[in-house]
């Protein structure tokens, strides 16, 4: 009852009463060197979450009603003590969802299924595809040897997979969700490369030259759309039983996504109240209200709550209109968490 009463005033406000999704990055480096990313090109500067500081903080997340903690990243799995960080929210009864490459999942099984609520690791095709998107030795019998030893320990801990489809693995949806299958995964989720924000370490925005690496060109688009209507022929049963997380229409979408990236379509209105009900931290203390918009402060300056509601945090949710803002209008990845639902 009091989430339903928070949530509501919040959108009648825009003042912070309960935050039920918190995104941390515990830790700053990453152990790929994928082409849709960056965050591997700052690895020399090393930057964490103490398990110290986040227990200071657990009284305010209380407050603030958090359910559901996502560690993402970088690689949350080379945190100096992750695991003594996820028992911090765990004692609280929050979920502690771990966003994972894979490549340490092997080594850090047992501390995964004791201290974890789940796993999202990444996937992108079939091995030799996965190995290059990647760019780094055996990713894909890494990722494999990582979900199999966590499913050997507690077969029922749900670990999932995001792929991000883009110019080096979108000809190979079947191969991704057959790879999926193979390896004992839960359920497969697909999303677009996000090609124009400076989320993921970049200084700034990508060039054309960087973003025709990752984007589909048109040659792209119409294969692309060519794939995606045999795989939705030919995996109906896998939409039905949502191992295949998205509808086909919203997958779909992805098409659209890129077709508007190069002028010919509108970018596909977006339904999100992210930064509404949720907020990322990142290594450094950064707050945003998402993960593509600016920061609105940092931790070690002042308390999350003090950010989340400042004047100038109400101020931007208020003047906020997702389906008008630039930022929002091409955004790959959006929450739509309704008052009434439980995380």
């Amino acid at each position: 009852m009091r989430s339903l009463l928070s949530r509501s005033l919040t959108l009648l406000t825009d003042r912070i009463y309960t935050l039920p999704v918190l995104v941390l990055f515990p830790h700053s480096r990453c152990n790929c060197r994928c082409v849709m990313c960056d965050i591997w090109k700052d690895n020399a500067n090393v930057r964490e979450l103490s398990v110290d500081e986040i227990d200071r903080r657990m009284s305010e997340f209380r407050r603030l009603g958090v359910r559901w903690v996502m560690l993402t990243g970088g690689e949350a799995l080379m945190h100096s003590d992750l695991f003594s960080l996820c028992r911090l929210f765990r004692k609280d009864g929050i979920r502690v969802t771990i966003h994972s490459t894979g490549l340490l999942m092997g080594k850090y099984a047992d501390q995964i299924v004791s201290a974890c609520s789940d796993a999202i690791v990444s996937l992108d095709g079939s091995r030799a595809v996965h190995d290059r998107v990647r760019d780094v030795p055996r990713a894909f019998d890494r990722l494999v040897e990582g979900v199999r030893a966590v499913k050997t320990r507690r077969p029922e801990f749900r670990v999932t997979a995001r792929c991000v489809i883009q110019k080096l693995n979108y000809h190979d949806l079947s191969g991704t969700i057959t790879a999926a299958k193979d390896m004992g995964l839960d359920q497969v989720s697909f999303l677009g490369a996000d090609i124009s924000s400076t989320a993921f370490n970049r200084p700034v925005p990508w060039d054309e030259e960087r973003v025709r690496t990752v984007a589909l060109d048109r040659t792209d688009i119409v294969r692309f759309k060519e794939v995606l209507e045999r795989i939705i022929a030919e995996h109906a049963d896998d939409f039905a039983s949502g191992f295949i997380a998205e509808s086909p229409e919203k997958l779909r979408r992805i098409v659209a996504y890129y077709a508007a990236v190069l002028g010919d379509e509108e970018f596909p209105p977006v339904s999100c109240n992210a930064p509404w009900v949720s907020t990322v931290v990142e290594a450094d203390g950064t707050v945003r209200p998402c993960f593509f918009h600016r920061p609105l402060g940092n931790i070690h300056d002042a308390p999350l709550e003090t950010i989340l509601n400042s004047d100038e945090a109400v101020r931007f949710r208020r003047k906020l209109d997702v389906r008008q803002d630039e930022t929002c209008h091409r955004c790959v990845c959006s929450l739509t968490l309704r008052p009434t639902t439980r995380v």
